[in-house]
């Protein structure tokens, strides 16, 4: 059958099973908003307030649901407001598809009215991109973006399609589309071999697993191979869920606010096996010293990894699913009784939750929020100490319900995160976790979370600056606070009513627990919790920038 080129983009989207679209609509993509309107009652279209929100809205959507998270927006200014929102996805390994559209072909390249070229523009921070000039192309070409996106490492790919071929015809026919996560190992036997002789001859092994055993579906697959060669496990901050933060062999964080545990567990490990993760600068600190004296065994779907940042003493390229159930099944069954009683007693020695008395700190703020969220909940954050208090205290027990930006660090990801993870788990209660300096910049998504009555909680640690940047001057800049006492005169309760939210404002825990009472039962629209805190609350652990993950700050007085 004959159809326009915007129908073939939405008969494209059902075909790989979306049912939820985030976007902004304008000129150049008319053609293909037409067609959603009439296709409304298949897939559901969330008009954020700006396209960054769409953007990180198709994040959360994505990295909660396990899908690939879509988002469209005209172009020009409509695509660029995409950037951010698709550079946060490339460095967090996100399958999200953009769809752009740009002026007519006869226009391109002549500086038309809202003419971008958005595919240079997202070539750096896109798995791949397409510009599509023919109707043709198009539906071959969004399957292809779809494939690209969840296949091997995932990551977003934007496709922009001209106007002119959103609005001619021509033939179509529906394919059934596999949108199952193809599997994949690229090492051969002899890698495996290698691997278990590491991992046998290993006295103090220790698993660092990442967000790719998260991306992997492979938790399961995790625990079992833990427990096959008795070993403690430490996760990066895009790992969290990937292992059961109440296990007791679990060690806690990794990187320069990980817990006291992991960074004697580096130090003292002789075999260190990194699952689904990058060895960032933020988790090994000095690559000099870092796990100085253990071999290393690196697994991963994406070859570029391997040696990028650590040098390993083998590797295993592959799906994390495939490879850790492999060598559970193979391995012999591993004892190490001392080295994992070494670990009981470090966690005992230096807990990361310390007592706060009466205080309303922001480590009482998480444990108050987790108890009242319970196990049914998702917790997006924002970015900066309440990123690294939220990652330290909440929780989190099971994939997919930590969703932060940890490669490039987006302020303003937080709440837009959490309108795509509500959407995609209407059942779940949704929390964002966000600083006053954070909400200020998509504060506006408020209003699309009251449209769409999407019950997100968002709980503002409220300090009055720019925490984390005043924590390093605080530290390492004589205390010279240079723009970043904020002394903003915004009521945030008012915006937060006027924005469509309930609002409450909590000074000490009882206030708090009465407010996030509220929020949890209260399933028609979203609640803001302005939680007043002291500027000069530190996230500690710290590891200032340069030093050894071994020499950790603990305490205040040390500073």
């Amino acid at each position: 059958m004959k159809l326009t080129g915007a129908d073939i983009v939405i008969e494209c989207m059902l075909e790989q099973g979306v049912d939820t679209v985030f976007g902004y609509p304008g000129g150049s993509i008319l053609n293909i908003y037409d067609s959603l309107y009439r296709y409304s009652d298949r897939i559901k279209h969330i008009l954020t307030s700006h396209e960054q929100g769409a953007a990180h809205a198709a994040d959360g959507y994505a990295r909660t649901s396990g899908k690939v998270g879509v988002v469209f927006a005209t172009s020009g200014p409509g695509a660029t407001n995409l950037v951010t929102g698709i550079a946060t996805a490339m460095m967090d390994s996100v399958p999200i598809v953009a769809i752009t559209c740009n002026v007519t072909t006869n226009l391109l390249g002549k500086d038309s009215f809202q003419e971008i070229d958005i595919v240079g523009v997202t070539t750096p921070i896109t798995k791949h991109n397409f510009l599509v000039k023919s109707v043709e192309d198009i539906a071959p070409t969004i399957r292809r973006a779809f494939k690209i996106a969840r296949t091997g490492r995932p990551g977003p790919v934007l496709v922009d399609i001209t106007k002119d071929a959103t609005g001619n015809m021509c033939e179509y026919e529906s394919e059934i589309q596999d949108t199952s996560v193809e599997r994949t190992i690229e090492s051969d036997e002899n890698a495996f071999k290698a691997a278990i002789e590491l991992i046998e001859s290993a006295e103090r092994p220790l698993i660092y697993a990442g967000g790719g055993v998260i991306a992997a579906e492979a938790a399961e697959e995790l625990k079992r191979f833990r427990a096959k060669i008795d070993s403690p496990v430490t996760l990066s901050v895009m790992g969290l869920g990937a292992f059961p933060a109440s296990d007791p062999n679990f060690t806690g964080m990794i990187g320069m606010h990980g817990t006291k545990t992991t960074s004697l567990a580096i130090s003292q490990c002789d075999l260190l096996i990194a699952v689904g993760a990058r060895f960032s600068d933020r988790v090994t600190c000095n690559t000099a010293t870092f796990a100085k004296g253990a071999k290393i065994l690196h697994i991963d779907a994406d070859r570029a990894e391997i040696d990028k940042n650590i040098k390993t003493t083998h590797s295993i390229v592959g799906d994390a699913k495939l490879v850790l159930e492999r060598l559970a099944k193979t391995v012999k069954q591993q004892s190490h009784t001392e080295w994992m009683e070494s670990i009981y007693k470090w966690k005992e020695e230096y807990p990361i939750h310390k007592p706060y008395g009466d205080s309303f700190t922001p480590q009482c703020i998480m444990e108050t929020v987790n108890a009242a969220i319970g196990r049914d909940s998702i917790a997006t954050t924002d970015v900066g100490q309440h990123q690294m208090w939220a990652a330290q205290y909440l929780m989190v027990e099971r994939p997919r319900k930590f969703i932060t930006s940890g490669g490039l660090g987006t302020m303003g990801f937080g709440l837009g995160a959490a309108i795509g993870a509500q959407a995609a788990n209407p059942d779940y209660v949704v929390v964002n976790i966000t600083g006053d300096g954070c909400f200020h910049m998509n504060m506006q998504e408020l209003a699309t979370a009251a449209k769409y009555e999407l019950p997100v909680i968002d709980v503002i640690i409220n300090n009055n600056v720019l925490g984390m940047v005043r924590q390093w001057q605080n530290l390492f800049y004589e205390k010279r606070f240079s723009n970043t006492t904020l002394d903003k005169k915004t009521d945030y309760e008012m915006v937060s009513r006027g924005l469509g939210a309930q609002a409450f404002t909590a000074t000490n825990k009882a206030e708090l627990e009465a407010a996030m009472a509220a929020a949890v039962a209260n399933r028609t629209m979203p609640t803001v919790i302005n939680c007043i805190t002291n500027p000069d609350d530190f996230v500690l652990p710290m590891v200032p920038a340069g030093h050894s993950i071994e020499e950790p700050i603990l305490d205040i007085d040390e500073c």
